[in-house]
C-alpha cells in the first residue's frame, strides 16, 4: 500500500495523540477501501485511539456520517483527493 499512496500515517498519528483523541472515525473512498484494515491496525499500533472504519458511500469531506455524536467519536479523518492544510 505505501508504494502507491501516501496517506500521511504519521501526520495522523501525531494529530491523534496531539488531540488525545479516543475514537477515530476513518472515511475512505472506494478505491482505499480493500486497505481500511491495514490503515485502522497501523493507526492503532501507534496510538491509543480506537479505529472505526465507515464502509458506507463517501463522496468527499463535505459527506459526513449522521449521528457519530452517540458513539464518541472524537476525530474523523477523512482521506481523499484534496490537502485541506490541517
Amino acid at each position: 500500500m505505501e508504494n502507491y499512496y501516501d496517506l500521511e500515517i504519521d501526520n495522523i498519528v501525531e494529530k491523534i495523540k496531539r488531540g488525545r483523541a479516543k475514537k477515530v472515525l476513518l472515511q475512505l473512498p472506494e478505491g482505499l477501501k480493500p486497505f481500511a484494515l491495514e490503515i485502522a491496525d497501523e493507526i492503532e499500533k501507534k496510538t491509543n485511539a480506537k479505529a472505526i472504519i465507515w464502509f458506507g458511500s463517501c463522496y468527499g469531506a463535505c459527506d459526513l456520517p449522521q449521528g457519530l455524536e452517540s458513539i464518541g467519536i472524537d476525530l474523523i479523518i477523512n482521506f481523499g483527493h484534496s490537502n485541506f492544510g490541517f
